[in-house]
């Protein structure tokens, strides 16, 4: 139990958590005791003893940051004598560091620098001559940080945070004494393995490791600073941007939740795409065979043309929308809004299609809804983690910190469930290999072996669950053995897996798409359910299923009805009580037919029975399966509308391309993975004519007599609010500091941290009996390789945007497919070399990269390379139940060219 306490400090009563740290309890309350080595995120070190105190009753000085306090503790933190002390520290540091403050980027932001202003340390006051120390050349830094020795205090901080917080270790101190630096790894900053994420300059007390950027930016009081969401991965990391002269100069991680303070390398360094000179900014209208400028007014006049004409001939389900997982909640209620009552049209949807659509029937089949059961913090605590189908590291790098962080400072158990060698391997207590696309059978054994060992939750499933002696007679036929035979996982790691995941106090089933992109997608997320309700591991604290979401706002553009089935709040098109609400409100008739998803849409298009597509936001030509057939269906379209940043692979195909706003220039709200709703403020000004793109939306519905005007985003969400149950609640006033957690229904409710508790959303928990059915495609003589495709951590989706950006390119530049080398030897290629990747589908050449990551006989290519795409590779077999095409299985050749 937490026992609060009472502590005097200079006389002043405090009360504080037992065993608090003293340095941290006096700073919350106001009391600024100065330290340089100490932060909140990573453990004490006492190193810089500016923080020393007078304890009563203890001999000398103590750092304050190494004690935690006790009931009646009294404690001097100022006096004459302590004074003296921190500045003559304070004077010792400043003789050894480059006191070029005049010119230094973090002057008005180092904390040495506000030291010595703040003792009154200058070059008539202080006592210590400067000694000029012999260090490393400080060139020798990284692609995306500068590393200047002759600024380091060997504070630590750098190298814990890389540690600690990050879960890296590339960073270490070097050499003895005074000749004391900071390294990385072996000693070559460019070639060791940081990753660029920044952690290290963002608890960094001075300007010792910085950006690198192509030119020197403003200093902390030159600029204005605004907090907004990231607009990569889902974890929805608070970014602090700066910007000055409507200019993003540099961000850093905002220490809010869900990440506080922390970035991955996207995050820090991968937002100058807005910048970019290659900006959509004004309309574009198809003319003579080539896209040109127009006015708005022109761009509006033919899509009214076009779409009036379709629809008049052919009838409104001739046409049909994308949304965006990359733009905002607003926005795609919106277009959901647009396509349904304006142009009168179920055929809508997004690319949560081809990543999350099977989450979205799995889990609501067996809980009720369709969404990440706990939250993003409760990873750190939970005692055993299984993680599959998620490259966690690599997609969602904040997230992976807390995992690793779980299991070195926790204790928790990690099984790492994955066909290749990802880096949570390196911290997993078990990493089973699965062969691709037999997730069902080893979840199945897993299952076999908890219930002939007994090591089922009895009271849970019989309190809280239904159909589980129907889901019993499956599970028995699924021996460890035969399951080996299936999957290649040897019996008694099954069995050990299965016993650490039902005997933990808790357990947390992590997941991403290497479970949902299959054509048995849904089954694979059933199987999920299925595992947690018969372990007990649901409606508590760090347990659950939680499905890791890949793009920003993948979730709310579900949760916003970007979806043919439903509208907001995932209440169904076909009920008619449902319907008669929205015409209430949206003032017209809606259509009660379930519309086309994104590879129907695609199919239908190539059929000849969509003419026309409005597309928001999205690029089908690199992110959908089956390119080949993509794009023949988008070349046999009667009239096709992007909107975007930039002319992307799509856009390149369109009638009209209007300009849009990026997530930098508008304001709105994301819902991340975790079902948290926060806040996108605009941060600078569209460059021309671009818009946001739910004013573009205003202005086409504007054009077809049907009204949508909101004076601001705000006002959007209002309307979100009134008509979506789970969003009742949801205002933008309500969402600072730290956004809200849906299900949140009224005003006065606080969100939902972790869901069930007590009831699931349908009542009971369903177990559904599911057997092991074979991908749709596998190896044979003439293809006898295993095709996987994925995400790195270096780039995002497309590429549109992280393949604009410098910094990831030092990186990555170009694709790759990962081969084993036993492969490559029997076939002749070599590191680096080129290679031929072919299906039944399509053919790619790209770049050999050998690795044990992978299998022998597999192959693994990232999809974000739109010269070598991967997506000209894949099957766009679905599953029938979500319409999820299979991305994670394609049998494949590949060939030395």
């Amino acid at each position: 139990m937490i026992r609060e306490i009472a502590v005097k400090i200079d006389g002043q009563e405090v009360r504080a958590r037992e065993g608090a740290n003293l340095l941290q309890v006096a700073r919350d309350n106001g009391i600024d005791i100065p330290g340089l080595c100490y932060h909140p995120l990573v453990s004490v070190s006492g190193a810089c003893r500016l923080c020393v105190v007078k304890i009563a009753g203890r001999p000398g000085l103590v750092p304050a940051c190494t004690v935690e306090v006790v009931n009646g503790m009294e404690v001097i933190a100022f006096d004459e004598e302590l004074d003296s002390m921190r500045r003559m520290l304070i004077d010792l540091l400043l003789s050894e560091h480059n006191c070029d403050c005049m010119t230094c980027e973090s002057a008005g932001s180092c904390e040495l620098q506000d030291l010595a202003y703040r003792y009154g340390l200058d070059n008539r006051t202080r006592r210590f001559v400067a000694r000029e120390r012999v260090l490393p050349n400080p060139d020798l830094s990284s692609a995306v940080l500068n590393y200047d020795p002759s600024k380091c205090i060997i504070c630590a901080r750098c190298i814990k945070a890389c540690d600690e917080i990050q879960g890296k270790g590339v960073l270490s101190f070097a050499q003895r004494g005074l000749e004391t630096v900071v390294t990385a790894s072996l000693g070559e900053w460019e070639t060791s393995e940081c990753d660029g994420c920044g952690e290290c300059v963002q608890l960094c007390p001075t300007g010792q490791i910085m950006e690198k950027r192509p030119k020197r930016p403003p200093r902390a009081g030159e600029v204005e600073k605004v907090q907004t969401t990231c607009s990569y991965c889902g974890v929805g990391c608070q970014l602090e941007m700066w910007v000055k002269d409507n200019e993003v100069v540099k961000v850093r991680g905002a220490e809010a939740i869900p990440n506080y303070g922390s970035t991955c390398i996207k995050g820090r360094f991968g937002h100058t795409y807005i910048d970019k000179s290659d900006r959509l900014t004004t309309p574009l209208i198809r003319r003579n065979g080539s896209l040109e400028p127009a006015t708005w007014d022109e761009a509006m006049a033919v899509i009214k043309r076009n779409v009036l004409k379709i629809k008049d001939q052919y009838g409104p389900d001739a046409l049909a929308g994308l949304a965006s997982a990359k733009c905002t909640n607003e926005e795609n209620y919106l277009f959901q809004k647009f396509m349904r009552a304006c142009i009168g049209t179920n055929n809508v949807d997004h690319c949560a299609r081809l990543c999350h659509a099977s989450t979205v029937a799995g889990l609501a089949a067996a809980f009720g809804s369709g969404a990440m059961t706990n939250s993003i913090a409760e990873l750190e605590y939970a005692k055993c983690i299984l993680v599959t189908g998620s490259n966690t590291t690599e997609t969602h790098p904040v997230i992976a910190n807390l995992i690793k962080r779980a299991v070195r400072y926790h204790e928790a158990k990690l099984i790492v469930v994955d066909p290749r060698k990802i880096d949570l391997v390196n911290y997993a207590t078990l990493w089973l290999r699965q062969k691709n696309g037999t997730d069902v059978a080893w979840m199945n054994g897993m299952m076999n072996v908890i219930l002939s060992e007994g090591l089922q939750d009895e009271a849970f499933i019989k309190e809280r669950t239904e159909n589980f002696e129907e889901f019993k007679k499956v599970i028995e036929t699924y021996t460890p053995e035969r399951v080996e035979e299936i999957t290649r996982i040897p019996a008694d790691k099954l069995r050990e897996a299965a016993r650490i995941y039902a005997t933990a106090e808790t357990s947390s089933l992590v997941y991403s798409m290497g479970i949902t992109q299959h054509t048995t997608g849904t089954d694979n997320v059933l199987s999920t359910a299925n595992l947690a309700m018969l372990t007990g591991n649901m409606g508590k604290p760090a347990t659950g299923v939680n499905p890791l979401r890949g793009q920003n706002n993948v979730q709310g553009a579900c949760d916003l009805g970007a979806l043919p089935n439903v509208y907001s709040g995932y209440q169904k098109v076909a009920e008619p009580a449902v319907q008669e609400k929205f015409e209430e409100v949206w003032g017209t008739k809606l259509s009660p037919d379930v519309g086309l998803t994104v590879v129907e849409i695609m199919n239908a298009a190539a059929e000849g029975k969509v003419k026309g597509l409005i597309i928001m936001g999205e690029n089908p030509m690199v992110s959908d399966p089956n390119l080949n057939h993509v794009e023949e269906a988008l070349k046999n379209l009667d009239f096709l509308v992007v909107s975007d940043i930039f002319l992307n692979d799509t856009a390149e195909l369109a009638d009209v391309v209007l300009p849009a706003a990026s997530f930098a220039e508008t304001e709105g709200t994301f819902t991340n993975t975790e079902r948290r709703v926060l806040l996108l403020r605009k941060v600078i000004n569209a460059p021309g004519e671009a818009l946001p793109d739910w004013q573009i939306i205003c202005k086409l519905a504007g054009q077809f007599g049907y009204s949508m005007h909101y004076n601001s985003a705000a006002e959007i969400m209002d309307e979100i609010a009134e008509v979506t149950p789970i969003y009742g609640g949801i205002h933008h006033y309500r969402l600072v500091p730290d956004g809200l957690q849906w299900p949140c229904p009224s005003d006065d409710h606080p969100g939902t941290v972790y869901l069930h508790k007590g009831d699931f959303s349908r009542g009971l928990g369903h177990f559904h009996p599911v057997d092991f059915i074979p991908p749709a495609e596998l190896p044979d003589e003439g293809y006898p390789f295993i095709l996987s495709t994925g995400r790195i951590l270096f780039h995002y989706h497309t590429g549109t945007m992280s393949r604009r950006a410098e910094a990831l390119n030092a990186f990555v530049s170009e694709g790759y497919a990962e081969i084993h080398p036993n492969d490559a030897a029997r076939l002749g290629l070599e590191d680096g070399g080129r290679v031929k990747v072919r299906t039944r589908r399509g053919e790619i050449t790209t770049m050999v990269k050998t690795t044990e990551r992978v299998a022998e006989g597999s192959v693994f290519v990232p999809f974000h390379f739109a010269e070598a795409a991967a997506n000209r590779l894949t099957n766009d077999a679905l599953d029938p139940k979500a319409k999820i095409p299979e991305l994670k299985v394609a049998a494949c050749q590949i060939e030395k060219t």
